[in-house]
């Protein structure tokens, strides 16, 4: 068999992979460390911003690295921003970013969890039941209705089949309708795509100083 072609030098990664990386989960602003280049800033084409939709995320590695294919990555964002900014009706922005972070905890995505482990503290203002899901896991008791969020959230995580009726069941019990149940379920089943393509593309890294 011969050998695999070497990455054009466009591809190639720059940085040094012996740096250690984070090991627990944590509310800290973490950096991303990609395995594969992205594209550099100075690169981008109106194309590529239009796959961004916001320009700003043209400051990230992992965007910029997700713009080589600026289509998906545009439709990436688009679903994004719906599931986690969309104020109509539905679950508040807290629960949202919550289901997001109960699945980042069960996917074992430092990075992500982090991510909205901050968000969900901040629109919650619950900040210490946050950072004992992500030292205790997702089974410590946050109480009834986060509970019944996080066991939804993580059992589609774990199978799509694991879903049953008993979660739907404890999220109306929780005072959730139909809207809220689908912003809780949209989050998690987004993250658990989002999670497993960014640990296959790069790690966390401790945010420089």
């Amino acid at each position: 068999m011969p050998p695999p072609l070497p990455l054009p030098p466009s591809c190639r990664p720059s940085h040094d992979r012996t740096e250690p990386r984070p090991n627990v989960f944590t509310q800290a602003q973490l950096d991303w460390l990609p395995w594969i280049a992205p594209l550099e800033e100075g690169e981008l084409t109106e194309r590529h911003y239009a796959g961004l939709v916001d320009a700003a995320r043209a400051k990230s590695p992992y965007f910029r690295l997700l713009a080589r294919d600026p289509d998906t990555l545009g439709a990436r964002t688009r679903t994004d921003k719906d599931i986690f900014y969309n104020p109509e009706a539905g679950l508040p922005r807290a629960e949202r970013e919550l289901a997001a972070a109960a699945t980042s905890r069960a996917n074992g995505c430092i990075y992500c969890a982090s991510v909205h482990a901050r968000f969900a503290s901040h629109f919650s203002h619950r900040g210490h039941d946050v950072q004992r899901l992500l030292d205790e896991g997702v089974g410590t008791d946050l109480g009834p209705r986060w509970n019944a969020i996080v066991a939804a959230a993580v059992a589609l995580t774990a199978t799509p089949p694991a879903l049953g009726p008993e979660h739907i069941d404890a999220l109306r019990a929780a005072g959730l309708d139909d809207a809220a149940i689908s912003d809780a379920l949209h989050g998690a089943a987004f993250f658990n795509w989002a999670n497993r393509l960014m640990l296959s593309l790069g790690e966390p890294r401790h945010a420089a100083a």
